[in-house]
């Protein structure tokens, strides 16, 4: 999964999200700048998203967002159940049905 560059609707921000499956976390970065990261370990067909931070001089920009939903996108991509160990993460499913039927 690449890059991708976009404009956060809740955001003057632009944004480039990636992933780093080395590390198994996908990074958020402003500016060039890492300013957050939603990591995860894989248990075979699972992934527990376990940690998911925005640096404190970027919270607010509703910056999570767009980042876990990069994170469950390439999730549903691997045909891999996701565990919300992560509150954020938890919020989020919770907040977008959508993702529900990845909670395994």
């Amino acid at each position: 999964m690449g890059a991708m560059n976009d404009t956060n609707t809740n955001s003057t921000d632009s944004y480039d999200i990636s992933h780093n499956e080395a590390k198994q976390r996908f990074v958020i970065s402003v500016d060039d700048r890492e300013v957050g990261y939603a990591s995860y370990v894989r248990h075979g067909g699972l992934l527990d998203f376990h940690h998911t931070v925005v640096d404190q001089a970027y919270r607010g920009r509703a910056l999570s967002t767009p980042l876990i939903r990069e994170a469950l996108d390439w999730a549903r991509e691997e045909g891999a159940r996701v565990r919300p160990s992560c509150s954020a993460v938890e919020h989020f499913i919770s907040k977008n049905e959508e993702y529900r039927d990845l909670v395994g």
